[in-house]
């Protein structure tokens, strides 16, 4: 679709309040405010409401025109959209829209002006919020047994992967996420030998944690073949050729069930999921957590995102409140990433493994001792800092209680250290 989309919600209206009123009288104008514009009148048809406003509607050779008005609260809202396929008429468009915007002269004007030449991928953070990318066009569209999957290109982003609307990864920024989920977790451990990522197609998770040399198996469970197949087609940047690592091992198939009924033990669990809606709301219950945890190796930690701080804080303090009941140590840290367009939390959990207790120069060591090659967002100062948690997210994610222990420990050890 090729075209401009002019909306206008106007407010308190200085106009004779009679124009708001009188649907005949609207027509004729509106009519010779279109011609006037360059713009051809193919029907018009207006329906005055008893005692109050009136809808219209003006069909244009070119495509449209809306408009209602509501007399008793002064205002009106406007609809213009014109084709641009044979020819330009965005410039003729916008000239009718003020046209009509100054015949009611408003106080207040909300316009909003959509390029349909482009798609705006919208982006909910949560019902009142959120934020949009502009893509240049649409490569696929694919409806899957479990989601819609979706993939465009960007101009600032390159090539993005949308699973059910929602914004999973692109080519520029994958490393982001991708980086934050694996390594804090992975690089606390002294020689971590198997992992596991949940979910995961895109193949990202799966590339970070086979750059460490100790690990000898990745597992990947994901439950949507076709998520693996589009990722192998159109995502190299992001798995970078993982898929053909001998080390990966791909099972199709639910992870939930994997879980439950696996007799391996992991170093590593990384839940790399969807929000915890509709079919992926079961992956972040407390049994499912129980479940994880029985899984894990001596020393091992389960991995995952827990939302939005911002956006979406009572996620996360149900999440963290969650974890915090089933793992002894639970470390939540935050991180921007720009494809989702908030802050975002993560957490790992862990029975013995505390990744906050290691500092930026032993990180780096670690690092430059397993040569983990192109990392763009990790290393000593990043791992500390992630973990630096404003106040209101600590709020959110540690319990008074928590909080009343955790300040317990810190003074023992200071007595301890005084004798």
């Amino acid at each position: 679709m090729n075209g401009l989309h002019l909306i206008g919600d106007l407010g308190g209206c200085r106009c004779d309040p009679q124009l708001l009123l009188d649907s005949k009288r609207f027509e004729q104008v509106c009519v010779g405010m279109v011609q006037a514009a360059g713009l051809a009148v193919m029907d018009a048809r207006f329906h005055q409401f008893e005692g109050s406003g009136f809808t219209g509607a003006v069909v244009l050779a070119e495509s449209h025109l809306a408009i209602h008005t509501w007399p008793e609260t002064k205002g009106l809202t406007l609809d213009v959209y014109v084709c641009n396929y044979s020819a330009d008429n965005s410039a003729k468009a916008r000239q009718l829209f003020e046209q009509i915007i100054g015949h009611f002269e408003p106080a207040e004007v909300a316009r909003h002006e959509i390029d349909r030449g482009e798609h705006l991928l919208m982006e909910p953070l949560n019902d009142s919020t959120g934020f949009y990318i502009k893509a240049a066009r649409q490569v696929g569209e694919w409806q899957t047994k479990f989601q819609k999957l979706q993939v465009y290109d960007t101009p600032h982003y390159g090539r993005i992967f949308r699973l059910d609307g929602y914004n999973m990864t692109s080519e520029r920024e994958e490393f982001v996420y991708h980086e934050n989920l694996i390594h804090p977790a992975l690089t606390a451990q002294a020689a971590p030998k198997k992992v596991l990522i949940v979910g995961g197609g895109d193949g990202g998770s799966s590339e970070e944690a086979l750059k460490h040399p100790s690990v000898e198996q990745v597992t990947m469970c994901e439950i949507d073949e076709d998520v693996v197949k589009i990722a192998k087609e159109h995502f190299f940047a992001v798995h970078r050729g993982a898929f053909d690592n001998p080390k990966l091992r791909v099972l199709i198939g639910d992870g939930t069930k994997f879980i439950r009924e696996t007799a391996e033990r992991f170093d590593l669990i990384a839940l790399d999921l969807n929000d915890p809606m509709g079919p992926a709301q079961a992956l972040y219950s407390a049994e499912f957590f129980q479940q994880c945890r029985a899984a894990l190796a001596p020393g091992g930690a389960l991995v995952l995102h827990i939302g939005a701080p911002v956006a979406r804080p009572e996620r996360v303090a149900e999440l963290a409140q969650r974890l915090n009941g089933i793992f002894r140590i639970v470390r939540p840290y935050t991180m921007y990433i720009p494809l989702y367009g908030a802050q975002w939390a993560m957490a790992v959990c862990s029975d013995k493994l505390d990744p906050k207790a290691l500092t930026a120069d032993e990180i780096d060591r670690r690092i430059d001792a397993r040569k983990l090659q192109d990392l763009r967002f990790y290393n000593g100062e990043t791992h500390e800092g992630v973990f630096a948690l404003p106040n209101f997210i600590r709020d959110l994610v540690n319990p008074p209680r928590l909080r009343q222990q955790a300040r317990g420990r810190r003074l023992g050890v200071v007595r301890a250290a005084a004798k």
